[in-house]
């Protein structure tokens, strides 16, 4: 005896609705996430009553009041400071270097940057300071003229 035998569709899966899913997700993501480039630090610049605003140099450091050393992005420990130093000297050396450290930063800490700018052959070296005017409360930030590093 035969039996006649069912034709059964195949099973699929349906994956419109989860692509949509998805990338309902994906834009919720972006519109809700903020892109921050550069992390600000709280730095507290000494205060000088002399000194002229300065273009910006490409190669900052920027000098913590807890000790830490950041070269562009990186955070660098004291150990780490020659060789970072050493690998921007070329572009500090044609551009010059500004130091900005935080008016809380002891002066060892100052000092061991300067001597790396000199032993890098670096010959500009401004220090970034905070303007203040005797009849205005208004700070704006400039930078000391270049000194030269022995």
């Amino acid at each position: 005896m035969r039996f006649a035998r069912t034709r059964r569709d195949p099973v699929e899966v349906n994956l419109t609705p989860l692509i949509d899913v998805v990338f309902l997700l994906l834009i919720f993501f972006m519109v809700s996430t903020t892109f921050e480039t550069r992390q600000a630090l709280e730095l507290e610049l000494p205060k000088t009553t002399s000194g002229a605003a300065a273009e910006v140099s490409p190669v900052t450091v920027v000098i913590t009041a807890t000790g830490i050393y950041r070269l562009g992005e990186r955070e660098l420990s004291p150990a780490e400071l020659p060789a970072a130093l050493a690998a921007e000297a070329e572009e500090a050396r044609e551009h010059g270097l500004v130091v900005e450290a935080d008016g809380r930063a002891s002066h060892a800490d100052v000092v061991r940057v300067l001597d790396q700018a000199g032993l890098q052959g670096i010959q500009r070296v401004r220090i970034a300071t905070t303007e203040t005017r005797p009849s205005d409360t208004s700070t704006s930030e400039t930078t000391s003229s270049p000194a030269e590093t022995p």
